[in-house]
C-alpha cells in the first residue's frame, strides 16, 4: 500500500486549510511552516458503530445550554458569556492553565481589564478552587463556590483532558492563537504531557509563558510539596512577626496567594512585553517562595538590615517606642488601628477633650518613655470605648490623627466612600445567583471596565471547538470519550 507523505494532510482532512470531506482522517498533521493557519489537526475518536451513529445524531440535536443540572451536572452545549466591555487589554488572548489561587488570580486581572482568557479545567472535575468554599448553606456546588466565582470573572472555561493525544492537540491549537500562557502544573508535568516548552514554541514561537510553582522549575527544592504556608515561611516572611516568647503568625488563610497573584500578573505582563518587542515568546520562572520573600512587609528591608548589622531584622511589636496610643485598642462595636506620635500629643489632647494637658510637664517631659504608656492609657481607653469603630476613625481623622476602623466585609461593603466610588459591581450568574463582587484593583476613567461572570463548567467547549472547526458530532464524541 502507498504511504502518505508525512507533513501532508490527507484529502480528506477536516483541517481549516485541507480540502473539505465527508470524514475525518483519524490522524494528526502538520502543514507547512509558512502556512498561516493551525499546524495541527486533532485525532478524532473511533468511527461510530450504527447504533452510535443514531445515538450520536439524537445527542447532537437534544444538546442545549441550561446552565448546571442538579447536583453539579452540565449540559454538553455552551451559552457564550457576554461579550466584553472594550478595555486596555482588548485583543490579548491568554491561555489559563493555572489552578488554585496565584494563577488564577492573575489571570483574572488580565479578563477584568479586557483580555479573553481561555480557561482549562479538566473535565467532570474543574478547577480545584470549585471545591473551595464559601457555599450557599454551607452546601458544596461546584458551580456555586464563592472562591471560583471571585478568582475566575470574564474567563471562557474549556474542559480539555490533557492525558490524552487528542486533548493535548486541542491545546496546542489554542496556543497557535495566544499571546500568552500561564501554568501552575508540578515542575515536569508540562514535559510529561509533551507540552512543554518545544512543543508551544513549535505551536507558536511568539507565545510567552509563566511558570508558577513553589519553589522554581529547577534547584533542590524543586519538588517539595508545599503550600502557602511553607512558601510564606521559607520565604522568611513569617520571621518578621516573630517576637520573643511567642511563635511567629502568619496573614489570614491563602493571603499570601493572593498578593503573590498580583505579583505573576505583573510579571506575565513584562514577559508578555518582552515577548512582543523582540517577536520571540518569553518564558518566566515564578517561585511562589521568592515572590514572597521579595514582596512582602519589608522582606528586602530585613535582608539589608542583617548584612548590616548582624541583626536578624525580626518582631515588629504591636507596642509603640513612645507613650502614645499606637496600635489596635476597643471601642464599642469592634476594633480600631491609631498611630500617635510625640509631635501629635496636642492633637491627642484635643480629640480626648483635655487641652489643659497639652504643657502638662507630667507628661510632656515623658512622652519619648514607654512606661508612661499606661498612664496616656487609662485617658485613652475610656474614650475609645464610648465610640464605635467609625466614631472613633473619623473623629480622630478630624483632628489629624491617623486612625481607622478594623473593618469587617459587611463594614467595608456598606462604607459610603468606597460605595460612592463604584468599586463593588453587581453580576448575574446562572447557578449562583446575583452577587457583588470587588471591582477591579484600579479604575481607568478612558475605559470604565465591566466585569462579566465566572464560566460554568465547560461552558464555552463547543463554542470554542466549533471555532476550530470541529463539527457538532465529533464534540459530541469527544465528550463521550472523556476528552473535552
Amino acid at each position: 500500500m502507498r504511504r502518505r507523505q508525512r507533513g501532508r494532510a490527507p484529502p480528506h482532512c477536516r483541517c481549516p486549510r485541507s480540502p473539505r470531506s465527508a470524514r475525518p482522517h483519524g490522524r494528526s498533521h502538520r502543514t507547512s511552516r509558512a502556512s498561516p493557519g493551525p499546524r495541527y489537526c486533532v485525532q478524532p475518536p473511533r468511527s461510530p458503530w450504527r447504533g452510535e451513529r443514531r445515538a450520536l445524531r439524537i445527542a447532537t440535536r437534544s444538546a442545549r445550554i441550561a446552565g448546571p443540572a442538579p447536583g453539579g451536572a452540565v449540559s454538553t452545549e455552551s451559552s457564550a458569556a457576554p461579550p466584553a466591555e472594550s478595555g486596555p487589554l482588548e485583543g490579548l488572548r491568554v491561555l489559563d492553565l493555572s489552578q488554585g489561587i496565584t494563577g488564577p488570580y492573575a489571570t483574572k486581572l488580565f479578563a477584568d481589564y479586557g483580555a479573553e482568557v481561555t480557561k482549562i479545567e479538566h473535565p467532570g472535575r474543574g478547577d480545584v478552587s470549585r471545591r473551595f468554599g464559601p457555599f450557599p448553606g454551607d452546601e458544596p456546588h461546584r458551580e456555586r463556590s464563592g472562591m471560583f466565582l471571585e478568582l475566575n470573572t470574564g474567563k471562557r472555561s474549556v474542559t480539555l483532558n490533557l492525558k490524552t493525544a487528542s486533548g493535548r492537540a486541542i491545546l496546542l491549537r489554542l496556543a497557535e492563537q495566544a499571546d500568552l500562557a500561564v501554568e501552575s502544573f508540578r515542575p515536569g508535568t508540562l514535559e510529561r504531557l509533551r507540552l512543554g516548552d518545544p512543543a508551544l514554541r513549535e505551536a507558536n514561537p511568539a507565545l510567552s509563558l509563566v511558570r508558577i510553582s513553589n519553589f522554581g522549575q529547577d534547584g533542590p527544592y524543586r519538588d517539595f510539596a508545599a503550600d502557602d504556608m511553607l512558601a510564606y515561611a521559607m520565604g522568611g516572611v513569617l520571621s518578621i512577626t516573630l517576637m520573643e516568647g511567642r511563635e511567629p503568625v502568619k496573614l489570614g488563610i491563602y493571603a499570601p496567594l493572593f498578593l503573590a497573584g498580583g505579583v505573576v500578573a505583573a510579571y506575565a505582563f513584562g514577559a508578555l512585553t518582552g515577548g512582543r518587542r523582540s517577536g520571540h515568546g518569553e518564558r518566566a520562572d515564578i517561585s511562589l517562595m521568592e515572590v514572597l520573600a521579595g514582596s512582602m512587609d519589608r522582606g528586602g528591608t530585613n535582608l539589608l538590615s542583617t548584612q548590616y548589622t548582624g541583626a536578624l531584622g525580626h518582631g515588629i511589636h504591636s507596642i509603640g517606642s513612645v507613650a502614645l496610643p499606637s496600635g489596635v485598642y476597643p471601642c464599642k462595636d469592634g476594633y480600631f488601628h491609631i498611630n500617635a506620635s510625640i509631635r501629635w500629643w496636642d492633637r491627642l489632647c484635643r480629640l480626648l477633650g483635655r487641652p489643659e494637658l497639652i504643657d502638662d510637664p507630667r507628661y510632656t517631659e515623658r512622652l519619648d518613655d514607654p512606661t508612661l504608656a499606661p498612664e496616656i492609657d487609662a485617658l485613652f481607653l475610656p474614650w475609645a470605648l464610648s465610640k464605635t469603630k467609625r466614631e472613633a476613625m473619623l473623629e480622630a481623622q478630624a483632628h489629624g490623627l491617623g486612625a481607622t476602623a478594623i473593618y469587617t466585609m459587611e463594614d467595608l461593603s456598606s462604607d459610603p466612600h468606597v460605595r460612592g466610588r463604584g468599586y463593588f459591581q453587581s453580576i448575574e450568574h446562572p447557578a449562583a445567583g446575583r452577587l457583588e463582587y470587588f471591582g477591579p484593583p484600579f479604575t481607568l476613567h478612558g475605559t470604565p471596565v465591566q466585569l462579566r461572570r465566572a464560566p460554568l463548567l465547560g461552558e464555552h467547549t463547543v463554542e470554542v471547538l466549533s471555532g476550530l472547526g470541529y463539527s457538532r458530532e465529533q464534540i459530541v464524541q469527544l465528550r463521550q470519550r472523556n476528552i473535552v
